[in-house]
């Protein structure tokens, strides 16, 4: 039996650049794959999270022309972990301005966690634009798809351990709303606090990405600079319902 292949192996991009797409974000974008394959644009989870080279392995690099891009504030695009004009539209927007600019006329658009949410709101206001969608590990942004995630009696009945990680940050007469508690530290003057908020939350994350711990991806989560970003922009979003 042959060995069963997950992913498609490394690749490196054809090519990176930035595009300025107001007074405050620089984007980062690339290309990888057939320059003169079907397009495909990767949307990356968080919101906050950003991409990686690992990203580009989803795709059969001889079929497929490979368009990533981290969003505002997110992985390379400056400045990192910023919330001025952060929210939905805007990054639709920053897609039009990339696919444009690269001279795109349809792509299929791929997506997981956030990155299904945002694929879904692209092909309703750009259906003209979306050759197809796949997504995964769906994530809709509902109130109760947040509550179940950040708020006790969903995902913390499955991970109890885990949960008391994430909680323990947060003093008990502020439990009853923990997104605006982590929003209040996630935004606090003191990068120290800014810091402690953001590796819990990140790292919460981390622990139930996959169904048997793994202390690796969990450890990843609580890189710093990737913790402050998708814990303060995911926040800011579901604060600002999505």
């Amino acid at each position: 039996m042959s060995e069963l292949r997950t992913l498609y192996p490394p690749i490196e991009a054809n090519f990176t650049d930035f595009i300025k797409v107001d007074d405050v974000h620089n984007i980062y974008y690339e290309e990888s794959g057939n320059p003169n394959g079907k397009p495909v644009v990767f949307l990356h989870g968080g919101p906050g999270c950003g991409t990686g080279p690992s990203c580009r392995q989803f795709f059969d690099p001889e079929f497929y022309r490979i368009i990533m891009f981290d969003q505002r504030g997110s992985g390379k695009s400056t400045p990192h972990a910023n919330l001025t004009n952060n929210d939905t539209d805007s990054i639709i927007s920053d897609m039009e301005k990339i696919r444009e600019k690269l001279g795109i006329e349809k792509w299929l658009v791929f997506g997981g966690s956030w990155g299904s949410t945002l694929a879904l709101s692209y092909a309703i206001e750009h259906p003209e634009r979306v050759i197809g969608l796949v997504l995964r590990g769906i994530f809709l942004g509902r109130q109760e798809d947040i509550d179940w995630i950040y708020q006790e009696g969903g995902a913390s009945n499955i991970f109890p351990d885990a949960w008391e990680n994430y909680i323990s940050v947060i003093p008990e007469e502020e439990r009853d709303d923990l997104i605006t508690a982590y929003y209040k530290r996630l935004t606090h003057e003191d990068r120290a606090v800014r810091v402690e908020a953001a590796r819990a939350w990140s790292m919460w994350e981390g622990s139930i990405v996959t169904l048997l711990p793994n202390e690796d991806v969990v450890n990843d989560f609580g890189d710093e600079d990737y913790a402050i970003s998708m814990a303060t922009i995911e926040c800011h979003f579901w604060m600002n319902h999505m």
